[in-house]
């Protein structure tokens, strides 16, 4: 890291120069937004997806549950260019989706899926949705049942169970998984170049381009640290949180 981060600023003329004509460049604050929403919009889907697949997946008996947690893990252990290129297939301008919509009429020209941000978002959360799932999974299997049981005894809706009570007990796992899934899909390469192509970059494979193909060393190293501190930062800030609703949570169940 020290390797990466001096050069930054001692190649210029001034301390923070590389760091100024970096920020300066509205190229560049494109692909931060950009990469900032991909990573929270995989981070809600992942979790909106993940919520009841882990519930349900949490109530199986023993051996439906492993065989539903194996079929859950299948995607990460698919090689990442073979995953990618399925999507590509599946995306395309002659690909499933739009040979289906056209079939039934719906559309008249196919629509243009592949290489925009839709499809780096798609591949993340096939990608990221396990971790979710898998972070979810252990905290609903460490859930206090008799406070459910109390819940229903006493009237209360299952929706307002599910959200009332099940949910602040498993918001260390929500926050843990999150955390997860949005450093992932922050520093995610493979999915973001195969499936969003050179006009939707994202910080990852600017670094790439600047390494690899320009030989840009030093705006490399700018775009590691800004990577390297907008992760950290973000995981600082939900540990916090997560922190505060555990202890909140805490003192509610004992009250």
């Amino acid at each position: 890291m020290l390797r990466i981060f001096i050069p930054t600023f001692t190649s210029g003329s001034s301390l923070f120069e590389n760091y100024q004509l970096f920020f300066s460049s509205s190229n560049n604050l494109k692909v931060i937004y950009r990469t900032l929403m991909i990573a929270v919009v995989t981070t809600l889907v992942t979790l909106g997806l993940g919520l009841p697949t882990a519930y349900w997946i949490s109530r199986l008996n023993g051996n439906w549950r492993k065989l539903v947690s194996i079929i859950v893990l299948f995607p990460i252990l698919t090689n990442a260019v073979v995953r990618n290129f399925a999507w590509i297939m599946i995306l395309g301008k002659n690909g499933v989706i739009n040979n289906f919509l056209m079939k039934l009429h719906l559309i008249k020209a196919p629509l243009t899926l592949l290489y925009t941000n839709l499809a780096i978002i798609i591949g993340a959360v096939y990608l990221f949705l396990p971790i979710m799932i898998t972070s979810l999974v252990s905290s609903f299997s460490q859930l206090n049942g008799e406070i459910e049981e109390a819940s229903e005894v006493l009237g209360a809706r299952p929706i307002v169970v599910f959200f009332k009570v099940i949910l602040p007990q498993v918001s260390l796992g929500i926050f843990t998984g999150s955390i997860l899934v949005f450093v992932g899909a922050l520093t995610a390469y493979t999915t973001p170049q195969l499936l969003g192509g050179n006009k939707n970059m994202v910080l990852a494979t600017l670094l790439q381009q600047q390494s690899i193909t320009l030989g840009n060393w030093t705006s490399a190293s700018v775009i590691a640290i800004v990577l390297t501190v907008i992760a950290v930062v973000t995981m600082f800030v939900l540990n916090k949180v997560s922190k505060m609703l555990d202890r909140r949570n805490n003192l509610e169940i004992k009250n």
